[in-house]
């Protein structure tokens, strides 16, 4: 009898570690899950700094011209209350680039741009989420030929809807300058970045944007169609999402670039 009520405590205590595993396994893949969700949403409660790598070719007077852009765009969302948060987003480029200006070469610091969304907490009864408020773009840059000298502002907004696997939406955002070098071109300028994408089980992300900009001084569209895969994983204890991308130019003015690549790394920071 001692023999069999040993058996059947072992018995009882692995059967119990097992469902423990289970649900820790289970709870492990709803917080990926959740968190593969966040790095698609323009204004998820998730603190992130993207590291952005662009590489531009086919640009200038000659279409030999090529152009790297580093992009660093930390997120941080700050609580106003329980009910609505405001999401800061900023972007610091860094350029180098080659021929595309005749022959010259020009590298430093671009224009920053600074957005503000002030987004409810929770998503509407139908699900859409949704964010609203001003855009900044500041003069920047180290070397006049990257830059606009222009300080500019104006409105942006973003909408999303996420349904299962799919994520789907766009961002929107219009700039005017009203201060800056008299002898530089005015800044009025739309962009649009409408997107989709597909998160599989194991947390890889297929994807389809534009950021397509109009520039109304020039009467002139820009249109990059950007295709790209991602991938949520950990490096110790440190959650990452790393993206590769291509670009091919639908739409731009003379001297424009005619295709792209794009690598990314995105250090994540949930609560």
């Amino acid at each position: 009898m001692k023999a069999n009520s040993l058996i059947l405590a072992c018995a009882f205590a692995a059967t119990t570690a097992l469902a423990q595993n289970s649900v820790s396994v289970d709870a492990e893949k709803a917080k990926a899950a959740a968190l593969a969700k966040a790095t698609l949403n323009p204004i998820a409660s998730l603190i992130s700094l993207p590291l952005q790598n662009n590489f531009d070719w086919g640009a200038g007077p000659d279409d030999d011209g090529f152009q790297y852009k580093l992009t660093v765009q930390p997120v941080i969302p700050i609580s106003l209350n329980e009910n609505w948060n405001v999401i800061s987003r900023t972007i610091v480029p860094y350029v180098y680039q080659e021929d595309i200006i005749g022959t010259t070469s020009q590298s430093g610091l671009a224009d920053t741009v600074q957005s503000l969304f002030f987004s409810p907490v929770k998503p509407t009864k139908s699900g859409w989420i949704w964010g609203a408020g001003p855009v900044l773009q500041l003069p920047t840059a180290t070397d006049d030929l990257l830059g606009e000298e222009k300080w500019g502002a104006g409105p942006t907004a973003v909408v999303l809807k996420q349904e299962g696997r799919v994520t789907y939406g766009g961002l929107v955002n219009h700039v005017w300058s009203f201060a800056g070098e008299s002898d530089r071109a005015d800044v009025n300028r739309t962009f649009l970045q409408p997107f989709v994408s597909y998160t599989t089980k194991t947390f890889t992300t297929f994807g389809l944007n534009t950021e397509s900009t109009y520039d109304w001084e020039r009467s002139q569209w820009t249109v990059p169609v950007n295709a790209f895969v991602q991938q949520l994983l950990k490096v110790g204890k440190q959650p990452i999402s790393l993206q590769l991308g291509g670009r091919y130019y639908a739409e731009g003015p003379s001297g424009a670039p005619e295709w792209g690549l794009r690598f990314q790394v995105s250090f994540l920071f949930p609560k």
